[in-house]
């Protein structure tokens, strides 16, 4: 009797614990002290590691709670939690955790890193797909409705023998692609109702034409290209939640349309522009930016441009240098479109390259001030060294150097052979030099024109060692400044 009394204590103990796991909106709230229970009590756990500061943090919030309400609508057994990493410190040092927002998914006891989308649905059939089959098997028509109506983008393999080779190959792109949701079926009457022979892959969509058929041969490469492609709208619109399926997609051209909302723009231009996006699908992507908001000036200050500059285009190019293109006519009428893209897909296009005026006294100081049409003329003077920091006059590295690279430029103000310079690389672009990381330091050696970037210290010190040992000083890794290695670097191509 005292073992049942002893045995039931201690049994009342744990689920008294583990009752003590609150939740928010269906999400669970875990601390160190109740995260270990959580793992073991669900087989299937996706772990939000958070900070209530973080913006990112702020918008995933209302998508995660939707995503986490829509899983217990269903009886999934698939739970959402959270973790505010500011508090529990010491499970954010655990989790080694370099940014917020961190997602984990522990699938019976084992992490596997979140990859999927911020959206709703984009977390759903992740954490779906990690904790089943990578396609949901659909035995009839009714299920097939069902399944397409409850997703954005659904993509069906319809095929009779699902051990096939078509089958395996659609299979195998189900299990990589986590975006989106996929089913398949073998029913006879299922071929019937949506009109597809054996071995077919269709991608329904609730939006433009609804419905994609892929109609080339049953290959992983082209059938996830085929789903990158047609997954997004014919004309897509730039934010958060679509950034990373525009950068990394497979399609690389992107025809920008800056347009403002509040004047309208979009309503009034995007039907000019779906013509020559259909044409151009798979070659170029059509994105929308909507220049009257503020998370948008970085790229409006990429492409040099003003607020008012909208409506207008630009082509992009996202190679390293992140090319750009600006068209002869502004003008946003279909015509002017389809000219600008043909031309740039024929290759017919000059590249477009952001210049500053060159101020009459950028000789006048020690430091000298170049932009675009002398930076080559001083840059590549044979008879001088020339050092030159590429600079972002919003970067915080950057303003912190500058009252050092001043005293740099009075030290060796009465050199001959020697040029102090600098250049704002976000004004001014050069064809043959892609600056990524601000600030940039590299030295223009004489006789040769070699180029040498500086990773050494930015102090008088070190620089002046750079400069005076022919740009060997400050090139071993050891020398390199711990904030290089830091996440915030700023970077050119983090628009």
């Amino acid at each position: 009797m005292k073992f049942f009394v002893l045995t039931f204590t201690v049994i009342s103990f744990f689920v008294a614990t583990l009752a003590k796991i609150e939740t928010e909106d269906e999400v669970l709230v875990l601390t160190k002290d109740n995260i270990e229970e959580a793992i073991e009590q669900n087989d299937y756990i996706l772990i939000e590691f958070y900070a209530p500061w973080c913006g990112h943090c702020k918008a995933l919030a209302p998508e995660y709670a939707k995503a986490a309400k829509k899983l217990q609508e269903t009886d999934s057994p698939i739970k959402l939690a959270k973790v505010d990493a500011t508090v529990e410190t010491q499970l954010a040092e655990k989790h080694g955790l370099r940014g917020y927002p961190t997602l984990k998914f522990y699938r019976k006891g084992h992490v596997i890193d979140y990859s999927g989308g911020r959206k709703a649905d984009d977390i759903i059939n992740w954490v779906t797909k990690k904790a089943g089959p990578a396609a949901k098997d659909l035995p009839t028509v009714e299920d097939v409705k069902s399944f397409i109506e409850a997703n954005n983008v659904a993509i069906v393999g319809f095929f009779k023998d699902t051990e096939s080779e078509g089958a395996k190959v659609f299979l195998e792109v189900a299990n990589a692609v986590h975006d989106h949701a996929f089913g398949i079926s073998s029913n006879e009457e299922v071929f019937k109702e949506y009109e597809v022979e054996d071995g077919k892959v269709i991608l329904f969509k609730k939006f433009d034409e609804g419905r994609d058929e892929y109609n080339d041969e049953l290959d992983v490469k082209k059938l996830q290209s085929f789903i990158s492609v047609h997954s997004l709208p014919i004309v897509v619109d730039f934010n958060q939640e679509t950034a990373q399926k525009i950068f990394n997609g497979d399609v690389k051209s992107h025809c920008l349309l800056f347009l403002s909302k509040e004047a309208g723009h979009f309503e009034e231009y995007i039907e000019h522009v779906k013509e020559p996006a259909k044409k151009f699908r798979g070659e170029v992507l059509f994105v929308t930016i909507n220049t009257d908001e503020d998370d948008h000036s970085r790229i409006l200050e990429f492409f040099g441009m003003k607020k008012d500059a909208a409506p207008t285009m630009r082509i992009i190019k996202l190679e390293r240098d992140m090319i750009k293109y600006k068209p002869e006519k502004p003008e946003l009428t279909s015509e002017s479109v389809m000219q600008f893209v043909t031309d740039f897909v024929e290759d017919k296009l000059t590249r477009d390259l952001l210049t500053q005026q060159l101020p009459e006294d950028w000789d006048k100081n020690p430091v000298k001030v170049l932009v675009s049409t002398n930076f080559h003329e001083v840059a590549f003077d044979k008879n001088k060294d020339v050092l030159v920091e590429f600079y972002a006059p919003w970067c915080g590295h950057c303003q912190q150097l500058a009252p050092i690279y001043e005293a740099l430029g009075e030290k060796y103000k009465d050199s001959e052979d020697l040029v102090i310079a600098k250049m704002d690389a976000t004004e001014n672009e050069l064809e043959n030099i892609t600056i990524i990381n601000y600030p940039t330091i590299t030295l223009f050696k004489k006789e040769t024109n070699e180029a040498v970037e500086y990773n050494g210290e930015r102090t008088l010190e070190g620089l002046s060692k750079f400069i005076e040992s022919g740009g060997t000083y400050g090139q071993a890794a050891e020398e390199a400044q711990e904030e290089d290695e830091d996440d915030d670097v700023p970077r050119k191509d983090e628009l």
